[in-house]
Formats: structure tokens, sequence, C-alpha cells
């Protein structure tokens, strides 16, 4: 696992506008079109294997938490609960999640987190990307990448027809963030593709119409299939979260997702599978784990409120998380490398499981070893 310098577009920035990609100069710097991280054929074998087995355990552990019904030390309350057993119980669609992983190109990868229920980047790691290795040349010329995801992602869109029938698919998100609408107006286009019939919404316009208890558009139709890239546990806490149950319309993500994006799962799977290699240890007691720790809210989003703790040293971030309780891992740092002005950067792998399997990779950096809203967007090759 190497990062390389290469030449960038000399139109970079209007290409990735031609397709879509509106926010790659976010912050000034999100997008880096002069490096990329280059693997050998057998380290994207590990990754991938890695993944596919991490997702594996997860629904196991999903599983045990189901069968034993322990909620309560993972922060989750009843209704959440109930809705979590439906969800699991009937197998609801799942179209995404993305593994975020500490991996150095020699040592098996571990996992940090999985982001099971919003995950983002992924315009810029299936469309982004993609693009712009085909119109890479010189050391690069001949290169593969990891990333089936918009082909995964279309026969994932394809496969919900028998379900939704006539019925359009919504697609919803907060619009003011343009990240969260760039990648659900992708996926949008990607349903679209698959033949689906769909339309957008702001999720601030969906209704709820009190005479029979159903969720609408702003034209009154009932709104029976929807994908939110909005969290669960947002979702629940809100006015209407707790009618959603007794409507009729079924959520992507599922809200079995709302467990698996839970970071105090990542407790049960170390107690179900301790000393796996792709796993790093994980207590709700702060005395279990060693000196080098990381500690992270049970719901934390974009590297907020963790705190980590390596060699004497802490590191930490704010944010407005930590109220429903706090996990502990064991702390594994990020491999460094130097970027093309000399300086460290730390690169955290997020590893797509589009359906039910492992389907590519993004890679941010940052000049922290924690992983934040503002790290950059580097894209890879293989060889």
């Amino acid at each position: 696992m190497k990062r390389i310098t290469v030449a960038p577009r000399p139109d970079w920035q209007s290409e990735m506008a031609r397709i879509g990609f509106n926010y790659h100069s976010i912050d000034g710097n999100y997008w880096q079109e002069d490096a990329c991280y280059v693997f050998t054929e057998s380290q994207i074998d590990l990754l991938e294997d890695a993944t596919n087995t991490l997702h594996h355990m997860y629904v196991q552990a999903v599983a045990h938490v189901v069968k034993t019904g322990d909620y309560a030390r993972l922060g989750i309350d009843d209704i959440a609960a109930k809705q979590i057993e439906d969800s699991f119980g009937r197998q609801a669609p799942s179209l995404y999640g993305r593994f975020d992983l500490c991996f150095d190109g020699i040592n098996p990868p571990k996992l940090y987190e999985y982001n099971a229920d919003t995950p983002t980047a992924l315009f810029e790691a299936s469309v982004a990307q993609w693009y712009w290795l085909q119109a890479q040349g010189g050391i690069l010329r001949g290169a593969d990448q990891f990333n089936s995801i918009h082909e995964r992602l279309l026969v994932e869109f394809e496969s919900l027809k028998p379900m939704l029938g006539h019925d359009t698919l919504y697609l919803t998100a907060v619009s003011d963030s343009i990240e969260d609408l760039t990648t659900t107006q992708y996926l949008q286009d990607v349903a679209i593709q698959a033949g689906l019939q769909t339309d957008y919404i702001d999720i601030g316009n969906i209704g709820y119409r009190m005479s029979d208890g159903q969720f609408t558009d702003l034209n009154d139709n009932i709104i029976h299939h929807l994908f939110k890239l909005y969290p669960w546990e947002w979702l629940l806490a809100e006015e209407f979260g707790q009618h959603i149950a007794s409507s009729n319309i079924h959520l992507i993500e599922p809200a079995y997702k709302l467990l698996m994006s839970n970071k105090a799962l990542l407790t049960v799977l170390w107690e179900m599978f301790p000393n796996h290699p792709n796993l790093l240890a994980a207590s709700l007691n702060p005395n279990d784990i060693s000196t080098n720790v990381v500690k992270k809210p049970f719901f934390s989003r974009e590297g907020a409120n963790i705190s980590l703790t390596h060699a004497n040293q802490t590191l930490s971030t704010h944010g407005q998380y930590g109220q429903e309780g706090y996990v502990y891992q064991e702390s594994k740092p990020l491999p460094k490398f130097s970027n093309n002005q000399g300086q460290d950067v730390f690169a955290v792998i997020g590893s797509w499981i589009i359906g039910h399997s492992a389907a590519g990779i993004g890679i941010r950096e940052d000049s922290t070893l924690i992983t934040k809203d503002t790290s950059l967007f580097v894209p890879h090759a293989f060889i």
C-alpha cells in the first residue's frame, strides 16, 4: 500500500462538475487529484474478504441481540427495539453500508466502526474516482480499481421491483446539505436506471395524515416506500417518529441498521468473536481497555465527540453527541503517509457493502488520527 503522486488533469474541476460532483472543493480542498493510493491485487483480496466477514459477523450480532433482548445497555429503547425486530425478522431490504477500516497493506484490516445507516462519500467512491482512473495514463495505465459499487447498486434497486410493484420509491434527505443531497440524488439516478419510478422529497416536506395515519408527499399521495438519508435515532426521536410502526411505510435503510450503526454493538462483536483478527477489543467499561483507548459515543458521526489516547497522548474532537453513552475501543492508529508537501497524513479505508457483500473502497485522509467531515478524499488503484 503506497501513496504516490500523479499528475492532475488540467480541467479536473470542470470534469468533476460535469459528472455532478459539485462539492469536489468543499472547504477549499476535498478531492485530491494529485495523488492516489496504490494496492496490490492480494491486498484488495484481503480487504474484500475482511469486509464480507465483518458484515456477516454484524448480522450474527444483530440476531444475538434480537434473540436475547439485550437492548438496554446499547441505548436502545422499546420503540426502537420493536422496529429492529420487525425489520430484521422479515429481512427488510438493505441497500448499502460502509466499514471504516485500519489497514497498512500488511496486517489484517481492523474494524473501527460500521456506518450502516447513513453512510456518505458514496458518489466520490462509486463515480468520481472511477472517472478519474479512466482518464489517468502514465504510471497508472492498465491499473484497475476495487469498485463495482454502481453496478451492484443497479442490481439491488432492480431487486426491489417485486416489492414496489407500481408504487413510487421516494428518496429523502436534508436538502441543505450538498453532500447528502448529491448522495441521495445519485441513488435516485441509479434507481431510475434500474427502471424504478422515483421522486425526491426534502425530509422537511414529508407530511403525516392524521385521518388514516399515513405519511404523504406535498400532493397528499401516500408514501409507501422511502429511502432516507437521515439517521434512525433522529427519526424516532422526532414528533411523528412514533407513528412509523403503525403506518404502512417501508424504509430503506431498515430499522435493524440502527443497531448495526450503533457503536455499542462493537462490544457485542468482541464478546461473540473475541480476539478475531479483524476486530479491536471493545467494552462499555473503560477499565476493560488498556491505556491506549478510543472513547466513542454510541451514535456519533463524522468523527465528532471522539477521544483518542495512544502512547500517553490524547486527541479529542467536539460535537453534539454522547448523551446516549460511550463505548471504549482499543486504539489502533491509522498508517502514516507523507503528502505531496511532505506533511504527515493518516488514511482510513471506507469499504463498501452493497446489499450484503463487499463492492469497493474509498479512502479519506487527515493530518490527525481522527477522520472528520473535513478529511480529504484520495482515489485509489491496484496493480
